[in-house]
């Protein structure tokens, strides 16, 4: 096609925009009953309907990130998120499909269409909201300060002189750096997994206090560790990705986290798979 011809086709795709446009708008102004209509039709949440039409809610998730998604000693999945997904979906009269796929491929799935939704303790990030919908938040992951039990716990204000203990390359070690980077005089002692950093302070050696997430602490405290934990430092709230324009699955799913607030449903969840230990507010066990 030469370059005249393509801005005259160009031109008239444009041109058939503006007047459809224009009719719209038209009929909108003679008919406004029509106006709705017409706003549901865009609106339409062809997700949500394919869920309603299969009796199903497909989500996708990693077994491989416990105690929130696993597999059973049957090969089944098996965690928080997936009794979560399924105490939503029995709001909604539905059944749950688990689909298990690898983590760095779960948006390309719910973009393909292969999933519905996304539960699988996955990170609020702002900067996906262009392209996928989140819900709020049914879980908080931010990093937290922790002592031997029995031990005064330190202020954020009066941390200097302590022996930090750290995953290395984790949101806590960079939190610490920019604490030293401020002023603030902190030795970090970096391990290689959060595991190894709480086996660290509860022998006493190397450091004194621990900077790890949420979910590590409440998972030594389930195993055991006596711990004096303070309140979060960071906040890294997990939480269900669904498709742009699902709007129908957005605000069901929405109501069912508050629901599921309300009743304490999600408590319990957190008692099962963490254990009754709650490490906030300088919880101590």
């Amino acid at each position: 096609m030469t370059r005249r011809r393509w801005r005259t086709a160009a031109l008239a795709v444009a041109t058939a925009v503006v007047l459809l446009a224009g009719a719209a708008l038209l009929l909108a102004a003679l008919w406004p009953g029509q106006h709705t209509a017409l706003a549901g039709f865009w609106r339409r949440d062809v997700a949500w309907q394919a869920m309603q039409t299969r009796g199903t809610w497909r989500v996708g998730l990693d077994p491989s990130f416990p105690p929130f998604e696993a597999l059973d000693a049957g090969g089944a999945p098996a965690g928080y998120d997936v009794d979560l997904a399924r105490q939503l979906a029995a709001q909604w009269g539905l059944q749950v499909e688990i689909v298990a796929i690898g983590f760095d491929s779960l948006l390309d799935a719910l973009r393909a269409a292969k999933i519905d939704a996304i539960v699988s303790a996955y990170p609020y990030d702002p900067r996906l909201t262009r392209d996928v919908s989140f819900s709020q938040p049914y879980f908080d992951a931010g990093l937290q300060l922790a002592v031997r039990s029995g031990e005064p716990l330190p202020a954020l204000d009066a941390l200097a002189g302590r022996r930090v203990a750290v995953e290395w390359g984790s949101e806590g070690d960079m939190v610490g750096r920019q604490w030293q980077h401020d002023g603030v005089a902190v030795t970090l002692v970096p391990f290689e997994t959060p595991q190894a950093a709480v086996a660290a302070l509860l022998a006493g050696a190397e450091v004194d206090t621990l900077l790890v997430d949420s979910t590590s602490l409440r998972q030594a405290q389930a195993d055991g560790a006596a711990l004096t934990v303070g309140p979060q430092v960071t906040s890294n709230p997990y939480v269900i990705v669904v498709p742009q324009r699902a709007f129908e699955l957005l605000q069901q799913t929405n109501a069912g986290l508050e629901t599921l607030h309300a009743n304490g449903a999600l408590q319990r969840l957190e008692e099962q798979w963490f254990g009754q230990h709650s490490p906030k507010d300088g919880a101590t066990q």
